[in-house]
């Protein structure tokens, strides 16, 4: 859960250090709706970037950024519905995009949710204390950048394998970056680097993605809201939605599918995984290059009685869609089979992982015959920024992309079938739950009693999390006050 105890004398210190650094924090309601932003700030983000250590952009935490690189307001959700011509299918998928996030990846998101209770309690000391963010991307990107800030030193952890951008980045903004070995499904090792600084350092405090309530709550609040909007906008007398995608990855982003399962009731959430490391799927494991998106393990915060199904989604389609999507010669493809010229030019805003949220999107769609009237709904959790050595590594492995290439590409995106994937039924949600015991129970240490609780009080336990956003917002609200009069 999260834990809202106040510790009173820290949190003076928290605000004072706020107050120093030109820190106020968005609550939950502002980050739904940017409207309610204080004028002044918003007034204060007309004169900075989308990515600079600004404090004011804090208030950029959201859906509605202005799609601009500097000086933007807000406005509606940032999405695209991805046309038929490259889906295939007759459903409407919708993708929220990611890119005009602060960092251009939602991840930021998270780590804000994760953070900003334990600030605002007390339980976290950012004049005191280093703030470890374990990761197999962009959280850590997401969590240094907040601390930053803050005006907080950080640590951040991620697999060795992960994109060069990635590591350039955080050597400019994280006071510390640790390479873990192997690549996006090396987590175990991720969790030993951080027992061992819990042995070794007493200046730290580690927020886990994997196991943070503050991530799902984040994107049960957030991101299930900005869909909902989306899908109101787009949605006719007829339409309904069918389900929501999700890569598994720290299971946070999933919470936007919790969120609008309550609000379209009889709508499914999917998850994807790769299919080179299959842990949901079949138990497996393997390592894959669909990055940022975890495995091996099952997420503390996953609500497995909640999924409704799992689709493992080959690596290798995702790289070849990579190249169709972003080379020259795949663009003019998609046009050449009627993709439209300015759609085409925008699909930089898709990142790797976003193409494989795109994948397991049409899989479900075929998988359920859906018609016109159908949406499903998915997340472009970052773009192409964070991508561009992949690109030239690519050119070097595999030789310049052809227009043969492209259009053997197309047909390789044409032919996405339904397999690999299942549909699950109650027990099947049971085997991936139980899965948790050998990583989190045993490992990391965590309570069996809780994992019972997950299960076999559902909707005590998880409802009570989901919760929590108001009083959040109340403690934030007087936390503002308190730095006002510091």
């Amino acid at each position: 859960m999260i834990n809202l105890q106040k510790n009173e004398t820290k949190i003076l210190q928290n605000a004072k250090h706020c107050k120093e650094n030109r820190v106020k924090l968005p609550t939950f309601e502002q980050m739904q709706n940017p409207e309610k932003i204080p004028e002044h700030t918003k007034n204060e983000l007309k004169k900075i970037s989308l990515w600079d250590s600004d404090p004011n952009n804090l208030f950029r935490i959201t859906w509605k950024n202005e799609p601009l690189s500097k000086g933007g307001g807000f406005g509606d959700v940032n999405y695209i519905v991805i046309p038929k011509e490259i889906s295939g299918v007759n459903a409407k998928i919708i993708a929220l995009v990611g890119k005009w996030f602060p960092t251009g990846a939602h991840k930021v998101g998270a780590t804000y949710g994760c953070l900003a209770p334990s600030l605002i309690t007390g339980q976290f000391s950012p004049s005191e204390t280093k703030a470890v963010w374990p990761s197999t991307g962009n959280y850590c990107r997401g969590g240094a950048y907040v601390s930053s800030l803050l005006g907080c030193e950080s640590i951040a952890i991620l697999p060795e394998n992960m994109s060069r951008e990635r590591f350039e980045w955080l050597e400019k903004i994280a006071g510390e970056v640790i390479a873990t070995p192997g690549c996006e499904s090396n987590v175990k090792e991720i969790f030993d680097k951080c027992w061992e600084l819990r042995k070794t350092r007493k200046d730290i405090q580690i927020f886990n993605q994997f196991e943070e309530f503050g991530n799902p709550l984040w994107h049960y609040m957030v991101t299930g809201k900005a869909a909902e909007e989306a899908l109101l906008k787009e949605m006719g007398p007829k339409s309904k939605l069918a389900g929501s995608i999700s890569a598994s990855g720290s299971a946070g982003s999933m919470a936007f599918g919790y969120y609008l399962k309550e609000k379209f009731p009889g709508s499914k959430l999917a998850v994807a995984e790769a299919l080179q490391c299959p842990t949901l799927l079949n138990n497996g494991f393997g390592d894959h290059r669909i990055e940022g998106i975890g495995d091996k393990h099952v997420p503390w915060i996953h609500d497995c009685r909640n999924t409704d199904m799992i689709i493992g989604v080959d690596d290798e389609v995702t790289i070849r869609l990579l190249r169709l999507f972003n080379e020259d010669y795949g663009r003019d493809c998609l046009m050449h089979y009627g993709v439209n010229k300015k759609f085409t030019e925008g699909l930089d805003r898709l990142g790797i992982s976003c193409i494989g949220n795109l994948v397991a999107a049409i899989k479900f769609s075929k998988y359920f015959e859906l018609t016109e009237d159908d949406y499903v709904v998915t997340i472009l959790t970052d773009s192409m920024e964070l991508y561009a050595s992949r690109m030239e590594e690519l050119a070097e492995e595999r030789g310049q992309y052809s227009k043969i290439d492209s259009h053997k590409d197309f047909q390789l995106l044409m032919d996405t079938g339904i397999d690999n994937l299942i549909e699950l039924t109650h027990y099947e949600k049971k085997r991936i739950h139980n899965l948790k015991y050998f990583t989190w129970i045993e490992q990391q240490g965590r309570e069996l009693s809780e994992l019972n609780d997950q299960w076999y009080e559902h909707d005590e336990y998880w409802g009570k999390i989901f919760s929590m956003a108001s009083k959040i917002d109340e403690l934030i609200i007087e936390f503002n006050n308190l730095i006002d009069k510091s």
